[in-house]
């Protein structure tokens, strides 16, 4: 990635990203940068602080922000291996 006089980095179309998305695995989705959060109700919600951390697993008991109930509740990010895609040697099911 190329990086602007400033240092920060620009993503794969050479423009600088307002926010960044990291999924953690097993854990929470971190935001960072520059965005604004909207409720259901449609009104911001409240950012004390420049990284916020949402809830994957469901379980939190402050969503959208993680609580770190999926450590508790052992949450995967990883599909059952029953829910996988059948290959190309099995039959597809229908």
């Amino acid at each position: 990635m190329e990086q602007p006089s400033d240092g920060a980095a620009l993503n794969a179309v050479g423009v600088e990203p307002a926010a960044q998305l990291k999924f953690y695995p097993d854990g929470p989705l971190l935001v960072r940068g520059d965005f604004e959060m909207i409720g259901r109700d449609g009104n911001p919600l409240p950012r004390t602080r420049a990284t916020v951390a949402l809830c994957r697993c469901g379980l939190s008991a402050i969503k959208p922000y993680c609580d770190d109930s999926h450590k508790l509740s052992r949450f995967s990010d990883v599909p059952p291996a029953d829910a996988a895609a059948p290959t190309a040697n099995e039959p597809k099911s229908g």
